[in-house]
């Protein structure tokens, strides 16, 4: 009996050691998310270009936006799409940068054919570090509205606390990440009252949160 409730004892104790010590591990996590969006709108695409970089800006620390000259005077049938490449790939610059990251390494969104793009980043020190890409294609029905965002999370430590707090009164890394995107979509929808769907994307979205007053999406855990 004795022996018994010793073993017991410290079976408690390593566990208890055990979840103290991985609260005590920092760990960087890498995540991916992207929305695909169709607007049906005949609204002029510097409108629409405009509600979505001010829907952009209302989120992130800086961002970088262009225009190009579009390619045709006649819109396609169907809309481009973003493309996800690794421009570093297999070099040491990309093995350093997957260390730093996970495996995921250093990925970039293009948008070919685009008429309006932006790269937007938003850093919060010792919490999360987003770098996001949209991409606005015309074609004949309206437009696709393209995001691709790939962030680096920081959790555990001594920081962790302050962390918990902080993300108790503004949301956590991926509630900001959701955010930022819908914001974009809010903002194209307030300026042109186009009709909006969401096509594709990961995670999920539940419901339509850019017309809903609740906030209701799937989180990445």
């Amino acid at each position: 009996m004795i022996r018994f409730m010793f073993l017991s004892v410290l079976l408690l104790s390593l566990t208890a050691c055990g979840t103290i010590n991985n609260a005590l591990v920092e760990k960087n996590k890498q995540f991916e998310y992207y929305r695909i969006f169709d607007i049906k709108t005949d609204a002029n695409r510097n409108v629409v270009a405009n509600a979505a970089s001010k829907g952009l800006g209302k989120n992130v620390s800086s961002a970088n936006e262009a225009r190009p000259i579009p390619t045709s005077s006649t819109l396609p049938e169907i809309p481009g799409r973003f493309q996800v490449t690794e421009p570093f790939k297999g070099t040491a610059f990309g093995a350093l940068a997957a260390q730093g990251g996970g495996s995921l390494g250093m990925k970039m969104a293009t948008c070919e054919g685009a008429v309006w793009t932006a790269n937007a980043t938003k850093n919060v020190t010792n919490s999360f570090n987003l770098n996001l890409t949209a991409c606005l294609f015309q074609y004949a029905q309206g437009y696709h509205l393209d995001m691709y965002a790939h962030f680096l999370k920081q959790e555990g430590g001594l920081m962790q606390l302050s962390r918990s707090m902080a993300n108790a009164m503004v949301g956590t890394p991926e509630e900001w990440v959701e955010k930022t995107f819908l914001d974009v979509v809010r903002e194209i929808n307030t300026q042109t009252n186009a009709e909006i769907s969401f096509l594709e994307g990961y995670p999920e979205i539940q419901g339509t949160p850019w017309l809903d007053s609740g906030e209701s999406y799937t989180k990445k855990q």
